[in-house]
């Protein structure tokens, strides 16, 4: 099983990983009359959900903020602001931490979300997180260590024609110093899927955590699977990640995150340039219910809870936080 999720992982480009959902190519002005449509559906589960303290929680990626050279992963700032500006309309936009308490309380009667950045680019400095930070709202930023190191560009970036460069290692303790949680993201970008040597998967997971530690001078608590998708998973990925203490995983393949579920596998949305995929998917979208519970993710988690932790490798990861 997990063999061919590998092969489907392998050929696949960084722009297709976000466009996997085959709804996304509906025109937006469709997706709107889909939300509108069910509208009475997501007003009474919103209404239940409240009543019942089951509002599940949600969590959204971006990766870049910048008004030149457009790509998949890049939302304008005007865009980005009228996102920020909706979802502090209509949500408790929290922590990480403050979304998984909210998940393992088994009770949530608000709206919540929290905001993340992927690979960590170095234009989100220029507009996004100043209007965040100015704004008092919490974020989680992850991070590669190669790239921040060596300040190279991304192959993704390079693959779609324009290079764009990371944030330095001292623009990111700026960053960790000035409340934003510094998150692991992997050294090289690879989809760990793919990887069957443990000791890659431990340089790729644990090294690169603790050596961006050093960088930012902070510990690092929660870490960000790179792609996110479901081929992108595998047991052996949660369970590194839970023997060296990481508080959480993040993966990208959607869903909400249900009050009473799993709090160390974080389910995120991506953050879509159109509002109207984001108002779509975060207004409790029917078709995204339970997505943590689809049976290959199920499946997924069990495994990885199916062994103890290796005595030989216990303690090697001690400067990252215990669970929350």
């Amino acid at each position: 099983m997990w063999a061919t999720l590998k092969m489907r992982a392998r050929h696949r480009t960084f722009a297709e990983v976000l466009n996997l959902n085959p709804f996304s190519t509906v025109k937006p002005y469709l997706v709107d009359t889909w939300r509108w449509g069910t509208m009475p559906y997501r007003a009474w589960v919103h209404a239940t959900a409240k009543k019942q303290g089951t509002m599940p929680v949600s969590i959204l990626y971006y990766h870049r903020v910048a008004d030149d050279d457009p790509n998949p992963w890049t939302i304008s700032c005007n865009g980005f602001r009228k996102q920020v500006d909706w979802l502090v309309r209509n949500f408790d936009i929290v922590s990480l931490e403050e979304a998984q308490k909210r998940i393992r309380s088994g009770f949530n009667d608000r709206p919540t979300v929290s905001i993340t950045f992927d690979d960590g680019y170095a234009d989100n400095t220029v507009f996004a997180l100043p209007l965040l930070m100015k704004r008092n709202i919490p974020v989680t930023y992850f991070v590669t260590t190669k790239h921040t190191t060596e300040g190279t560009p991304f192959t993704h970036d390079i693959d779609h024609g324009r290079p764009l460069y990371p944030n330095a290692g001292e623009t990111l303790r700026a960053m960790a110093e000035a409340g934003v949680e510094i998150g692991g993201h992997t050294r090289n970008h690879p989809s760990l899927a793919d990887i069957d040597d443990q000791q890659v998967l431990f340089d790729e997971m644990i090294t690169a955590t603790r050596e961006m530690e050093q960088v930012v001078q902070q510990p690092i608590r929660y870490f960000a699977i790179p792609y996110g998708q479901v081929e992108d998973l595998s047991p052996a990925v949660f369970r590194m990640a839970k023997e060296h203490g990481f508080a959480g995983v993040c993966s990208a393949y959607g869903g909400w995150n249900e009050v009473g579920g799993d709090a160390f596998h974080l389910q995120r949305f991506h953050g879509d340039p159109r509002i109207s995929y984001l108002k779509n998917w975060l207004t409790l979208d029917p078709r995204k219910r339970n997505l943590w519970q689809t049976p290959i993710v199920e499946k997924m988690m069990e495994e990885s809870g199916r062994f103890p932790a290796s005595p030989e490798l216990a303690g090697l990861h001690a400067s990252t936080s215990p669970n929350v």
